[in-house]
């Protein structure tokens, strides 16, 4: 399984690879559309087998901590 490179944070770096892409001198690597899928599939099989108990907890405890932030 190949990962796929992040993005530069710096921006001449990233200019560099986007003149790159343009001129063809590197190539643009792409996600297996299988593998990006896997994600979602596992949320919704994960949503229907906790109880409506189970998934009111979890959402409380992540309003908590989206509030918590300051």
């Amino acid at each position: 399984m190949t990962k796929v490179p992040k993005r530069p944070r710096d921006a001449n770096q990233l200019a560099k690879r986007i003149v790159d892409l343009a001129t063809g001198e590197a190539e643009e690597e792409q996600i297996d559309a299988k593998k990006s899928k896997a994600g979602k599939k596992g949320a919704k099989a994960r949503a229907r087998s906790l109880t409506p108990e189970e998934r009111s907890e979890i959402a409380s405890a992540a309003a908590a901590a989206r509030w918590k932030k300051s």
